[in-house]
């Protein structure tokens, strides 16, 4: 019996890793092409690399509903022809306006679509004149939070992504704390 018992545990113990990794295999996951980047997501779609994606941190550490907010992401092209991010799409705001100011070479202002030359790298953000601002928040949106975005390319292909909230980069000032060792009588 005894040595039966022990049979039966080391069986378990060998066994329970190749049970365990086999779960998944064979299936593609939602989350296949998504990597976690150190500030925001990372995903890949044919020759693209979508870096350090995330929805701009909000000022006071929400957005309301109705407001509009702004996306960072870093698009790189590893492939030899140019794309073209054609549309940004995804639930709790009433749309995604992809824009350009004039100041960038060899595009319109105020375009709907954002070019990706072959082997370079394309930054949209804030201190950027490339911006995709989610229009129309339907719900507040937290620091932590995040939106589900398809970023939709020209020869690419589309992919999703679970886009996170950035934290503020400015430190806030803490407001004066209670002194537990003060005690008045």
């Amino acid at each position: 019996m005894n040595r039966a018992l022990r049979a039966a545990t080391l069986g378990v113990l060998l066994f329970s890793p190749l049970a365990l990794s086999a779960c998944s295999a064979g299936q593609v996951t939602q989350t296949a092409e998504q990597v976690r980047d150190q500030r925001g997501t990372m995903a890949e779609v044919g020759d693209l690399t979508l870096r350090a994606i995330n929805v701009a941190s909000p000022d006071g550490g929400a957005y309301e509903a109705g407001d509009d907010a702004s996306l960072q992401v870093a698009i790189v092209n590893d492939g030899d022809e140019d794309d073209t991010l054609t549309d940004v799409s995804g639930e709790g705001f009433d749309e995604a306006v992809i824009g350009t100011s004039a100041a960038v070479p060899g595009t319109a202002a105020g375009s709907d679509e954002l070019e990706i030359p072959a082997d370079e790298a394309v930054l949209v953000g804030v201190d950027d004149p490339r911006t995709i601002t989610l229009v129309g928040l339907d719900e507040s949106l937290t620091t932590g939070g995040y939106v589900e975005l398809t970023f939709t390319f020209e020869n690419a292909g589309e992919v999703t992504v679970a886009t996170p909230v950035a934290a503020s980069a400015e430190v806030l000032e803490r407001e004066e704390f209670f002194d537990f060792h003060h005690e008045e009588h």
